[in-house]
């Protein structure tokens, strides 16, 4: 599968050579045995630089009352395509991942959100994505997040983006 052959890495810098399943297990495993109580957020991000299309999906740990830690993935594309469609290529990105860790967070109870870099004000240009973003996400049995609650988008991600 695709998802697994990605490159992660840390807020840092850090790479990892593992799999976001690996990953995520892993640190369930540690944090769990550390005591903290965990939920997970997805969210994806995207700038458009001329041609090109940088988008960053976060993975994003959060300890209960402890702080947070997230896994960040980084792709690179050359198209030009309306905003409304890459609005949607940033929560199928999303949903790619929460699909391919959902079995795990389930096996060791734990929450998961997925947001979308999406503004609910009408009078932002994302907002034309709004509805089928959510019915995407919401489909596939995932709670969904958007501006200003959607911060694995659009604080994680945005800022590796």
């Amino acid at each position: 599968m695709e998802t697994q052959q990605q490159t992660w890495q840390n807020m840092t810098g850090k790479f990892f050579q593992h799999s976001i399943t690996q990953l995520v297990e892993e640190a369930i495993i540690r944090e769990q045995a550390n005591g903290h109580r965990l939920k997970v957020c997805v969210g994806s991000d995207s700038h458009v630089y001329g041609d090109a299309i940088n988008y960053a999906t976060a993975v994003v740990f959060i300890r209960e009352g402890k702080g947070a830690f997230t896994f960040i993935r980084k792709e690179r594309e050359i198209q030009n395509i309306s905003i409304k469609e890459r609005m949607l290529n940033e929560v199928n990105k999303s949903v790619e991942i929460a699909y391919a860790i959902c079995s795990i967070l389930e096996t060791y109870d734990v929450e998961m959100e997925v947001h979308a870099d999406i503004n609910t004000d009408p009078d932002f240009k994302s907002n034309v994505a709004l509805k089928d973003a959510m019915g995407y996400i919401l489909g596939m049995g995932y709670v969904f997040k958007a501006k200003p609650y959607a911060f694995a988008s659009s604080n994680c991600a945005d800022m590796m983006v």
